[in-house]
């Protein structure tokens, strides 16, 4: 299939499915107003298990109009501070449910900007941790920045507190896509940021592009890409804008015939990963480039790269603790998520119960299917019989799947060969309509209720 026919085939397709960090998704959550169940959840976890650990800080000190976050605007410090004391007391509540003290793999902080804490603030959060798990030589310390944040005092209080890699949302260069969006953010800011963090010895860093925003075309995302990998950042996450006004109310201030069309975000995509590949980034998942060195590639290339709330990771671990509002985390029997709501939050805590507020327990098929999309979303292809005998189950229970993807194969955008399915080199844009075919929750929803952002 020629590369112009296989753009239309997608671009047809395209339609609204989940991102697949989590299966099942979030809208399949149920609520809780009870906390035994996750309380019995940490019980069970044990010293010998790595757990990882998310901590949400939902604050900014101005709302970007493209941003999916949960996160509260402020200007004042005192609501943080606030914060704080409760995300001190949950971590308190969680340990106390623990069994005993527990190795971390894995500690990322996102939001909203975490960078908005005091350094005084992120090392008490840092030492509460220290006081109820075990950081060693391996462990994996991320946050999330905004440049317009960063001083030389914080990061200082980063290298100290072990932070060893910092995600810089630059999202793009060009001052009319950035004014466009309520994100003025020169070069010179990243660049004076990254140098900052390297000299204090924070020498992984990732930046965040987006693509599909207002007035973006091939030359402002050229000029940005070749601006960005003038600092050397280690991996890129280049990502799709989703525009979805009616879940952020904020997006309706962008103007809609100011944004890319469909065709046009395709084209930006390929463009931009054209260009990273060229400056030496390997492509790895659908949205995450990487040089030779980097742990992600390396785990692409291997096998173990994995896929979570945070994106594509190297975290093998099978637990994650989430803290702060609307933490998500899992754990083996299934996930968990803290109330969005920052009242209900502190009430919970204030009364000494833990502020989960929506669960999803596995059942029947859900870990063997999520194995399945997982596995998709990271390579593209799946044996599905390797799988099947896993989980005791025959290739041909997925009689259904195979007649849905049936289509697919004769479109020439994937590969059936005895019970393996694999997206062909191109095509990798549809892996979210694949792994789609495998999600039993999704096809007990009528289309019209989707609110996922498209595939494209």
């Amino acid at each position: 299939m020629s590369t112009t026919d296989l753009k239309e085939t997608i671009l047809k397709l395209d339609k609204r499915v989940p991102r697949y960090t989590s299966y099942p998704t979030a809208p399949h959550f149920k609520s809780t107003d009870q906390d035994a169940n996750y309380r019995q959840w940490l019980s069970l976890l044990t010293a010998e298990q790595s757990v990882s650990l998310y901590v949400h800080i939902p604050f900014c000190a101005e709302m970007c109009w493209y941003c999916g976050c949960h996160t509260k605007i402020t200007k004042k410090y005192a609501p943080i501070a606030e914060y704080v004391s409760f995300l001190l007391k949950e971590i308190d509540l969680v340990a106390e449910n623990l069994q005993g003290t527990l190795p971390i793999g894995y500690l990322h902080f996102g939001g909203g900007s975490p960078g908005m804490l005091s350094s005084e603030d992120f090392t008490q959060i840092m030492e509460r941790f220290k006081k109820y798990f075990i950081f060693t030589s391996k462990t994996e310390v991320g946050i999330e920045l905004d440049p317009r944040g960063v001083t030389e005092e914080k990061v200082q209080a980063y290298a100290q507190d072990g932070v060893t890699r910092a995600s810089l949302g630059v999202q793009d260069f060009d001052q009319k896509v950035m004014c466009a969006i309520n994100r003025e953010q020169p070069f010179s800011l990243t660049e004076k940021t990254v140098h900052l963090l390297k000299s204090h010895g924070i020498n992984e860093i990732n930046f965040d592009l987006i693509y599909g925003l207002p007035h973006q075309t091939k030359e402002t995302m050229a000029k940005t890409i070749d601006q960005a990998i003038t600092l050397e950042p280690s991996r890129f996450s280049f990502f799709g804008y989703a525009h979805v006004p009616w879940m952020k109310k904020h997006m309706r201030l962008i103007q809609e015939d100011t944004l890319p069309s469909t065709e046009e975000r395709y084209d930006l995509f390929h463009f931009g990963a054209d260009k990273l590949t060229e400056a030496g980034y390997q492509a790895i998942g659908i949205d995450h480039f990487a040089l030779a060195d980097d742990p992600l590639l390396q785990a692409s290339k291997i096998g173990k790269l994995r896929r979570n709330f945070q994106g594509y990771t190297t975290d093998p671990s099978a637990n994650l603790i989430g803290f702060g509002v609307s933490a998500i985390g899992l754990l083996e029997q299934g996930y968990h998520q803290n109330s969005p709501d920052m009242p209900v939050y502190k009430k919970r805590l204030e009364e000494n119960i833990l502020p989960v507020v929506r669960t999803c327990s596995f059942s029947g098929e859900d870990v063997m299917r999520a194995e399945i999309i997982e596995t998709l979303m990271c390579h593209f292809s799946v044996d599905l019989q390797n799988i099947a005998s896993k989980y005791d189950k025959q290739v041909s229970d997925f009689a259904e799947e195979f007649s849905l993807l049936a289509s697919y194969e004769a479109m020439g955008l994937l590969c059936i060969d005895e019970g393996t399915v694999t997206i062909e080199p191109g095509a990798y844009e549809a892996v979210r309509l694949v792994a789609s075919a495998f999600d039993t929750y999704l096809r007990q929803q009528a289309p019209d209720t989707l609110k996922h952002s498209k595939a494209i």
